[in-house]
């Protein structure tokens, strides 16, 4: 008889799968990786705001520089977070998915992708930098100086080039499992920016703040170089480019580029285009506003949005996984993923938009009241904060769902009208609301729009991508609603009554997050369990 008793599982248990722990271990750790990293990049881009508030304030000036922002804001939807990412991701995937039957597969998909990548960014920020002052007619017709918006977007241009390569290299890096330095570009990104307005604002004024947006582009390349050349086939792949110019083409040679067709990039381009076309249509009705109305708007999404950033690193870890699961037919698989992925980001999307809407004015008046930014800005940006939160949940769940969409690697118009009708929304309702509620009211429609959005998706995805159950989703979001409301009631409730900014911040951060965790423990929210033990674990394994 052997020492060793035999441990049998209890009948009726479900079996584990030790393939599919690995694959959770690895995502949480991925993930935990990446939300610290990301919380890194949100934290120097509140050092960022800061700055420019105090050093700018919120006038005519910086509504000059914010318009400007506007194509590294495009840029970086579009060549880094989602359009790049939604194409590249699931080319990879498949290449590396071919495995031994066809191990050249990424080495050729680099050779045909990135110089024509390269080319192709070039060519556009030169366009964007000649177009600037018709670009801020367009953006901003009622703008108080469209000579400083001009000179800062030719700066600000350059990050059409420099954006799209991190994005590629992000893209490449993130389908070979490889989260470090992808997620760690936006602080390089924003101390590029802060370092080079505080040593030139006096000479260059907010000209300054928009080259440091072009040497914060120049970082995020810099920072993923490395571990791009040490993962990928750099070498062999230059080499095939290289055979291949010299090489007259015969039409018989197999292609390159695997699977990445004008048909497969144009929804997706398109898409991201439109979802960012709300930012275009904020800052054309805002223009007609008050002088830093467009400020005030754009701290307010800055900050509100913070919830939605760190929420968006699952299925930023995970987009790689569905698309391989695809790739391999397991359809099933990508099922469990997407809907465990929706309900916990939703879980932190909710509880950051309780805590916005209870403390947007202490919130605020930490970050951003000194120098230039007066009490009247605080006030402003506050109102306009807490109508953006209303919205959070629609901009994490579009932001979760947009990737399986596109994880197939085959082309999805789907999207592209779900996001038309949430844009509509957002014109026809944002051009009535500003001439009642001014910058809020710009805010309402936004949050209208993408809520909508996201209800497509949700509905769309499930016919045509990914089997997931919108029903099923719905209601575990449901359960969320009353834990975030008596969050939302505790936490505004403490801020109210705690006289000192900083302070209210942090107590309204406790109550808020103890009130949801114990609704969400009440209303049996397993997600919320999930996440919230993940959390305290790593608290008591913090020294």
């Amino acid at each position: 008889m052997s020492g060793t008793a035999e441990v049998r599982e209890p009948a009726g248990a479900p079996r584990r799968d030790p393939g599919r722990d690995r694959q959770q271990r690895f995502v949480a750790r991925a993930a935990g990786l990446t939300a610290v990293l990301a919380a890194g990049g949100a934290l120097f881009g509140l050092l960022r705001d800061q700055m420019i508030a105090q050093l700018f304030g919120a006038d005519s000036a910086t509504d000059a520089f914010l318009v400007s922002w506007t194509i590294p804001e495009f840029a970086s939807t579009l060549l880094i977070e989602e359009a790049m990412a939604l194409v590249l991701v699931p080319a990879f995937s498949v290449a590396l998915a071919r495995g031994t039957a066809d191990p050249d597969a990424v080495r050729r998909l680099l050779a045909g992708s990135l110089p024509r990548v390269l080319l192709g960014l070039a060519a556009a920020a030169a366009l964007a930098a000649l177009a600037a002052p018709l670009l801020v007619r367009l953006l901003a017709p009622g703008l108080a100086d469209p000579a400083l918006a001009v000179d800062c977007t030719r700066l600000t241009a350059v990050t059409v080039l420099t954006f799209g390569i991190a994005g590629y290299f992000s893209a490449a890096l993130r389908a070979h499992r490889r989260y470090l330095a992808p997620a760690a570009i936006y602080i390089g990104y924003n101390i590029g920016i802060i370092a080079t307005a505080l040593a030139l604002h006096s000479r260059f004024g907010v000209r300054a703040a928009a080259l440091g947006v072009a040497v914060g582009g120049v970082l995020m390349v810099l920072l993923q170089l490395p571990f791009f050349l040490r993962t990928l086939p750099v070498r062999a792949a230059w080499a095939d480019w290289r055979a291949a110019r010299r090489t007259a083409a015969d039409g018989t040679r197999r292609p390159y580029v695997l699977g990445v067709t004008f048909a497969l990039v144009a929804p997706i381009v398109l898409f991201a285009l439109s979802r960012q076309a709300q930012v275009l249509v904020e800052r054309f009705l805002a223009s007609s506003l008050t002088p830093g109305a467009i400020s005030h708007l754009n701290y307010a999404q800055k900050v509100g949005q913070i919830p939605m950033v760190l929420a968006l690193m699952i299925p930023t870890v995970t987009l790689p996984l569905v698309a391989r699961a695809l790739a391999e037919g397991d359809t099933e698989g990508a099922r469990r993923r997407v809907e465990r992925d929706l309900l916990l980001v939703g879980v932190v999307a909710a509880l950051g938009a309780a805590y916005v809407i209870a403390c947007a004015p202490q919130l605020v008046e930490v970050l951003f009241q000194r120098g230039e930014f007066t009490a009247e800005s605080t006030a402003a940006t506050a109102a306009a904060m807490r109508v953006y939160a209303l919205g959070l949940l629609g901009h994490t769940l579009v932001g979760t769902l947009i990737r399986p969409f596109f994880s197939a690697a085959r082309p999805v118009w789907f999207p592209l009208v779900a996001m038309g009708v949430g844009l509509a929304i957002t014109v026809v309702a944002g051009s009535v609301a500003v001439r009642y509620w001014g910058a809020p009211g710009i805010a309402a429609a936004n949050a209208a729009g993408i809520t909508a959005t996201a209800l497509l998706l949700m509905r769309g995805l499930a016919g045509r991508v990914v089997p997931i159950d919108p029903a099923a989703v719905m209601a575990g979001l449901g359960r969320l609603l009353p834990a975030a409301l008596a969050a939302t009631a505790a936490g505004w409730a403490t801020a109210a009554r705690v006289p000192s900014a900083p302070l209210s911040t942090l107590l309204t951060a406790l109550v808020t997050a103890a009130v949801f965790a114990a609704c969400a423990r009440a209303l049996r929210v397993p997600e919320a369990v999930t996440l919230l033990s993940a959390a305290r674990r790593k608290l008591k394994a913090t020294p």
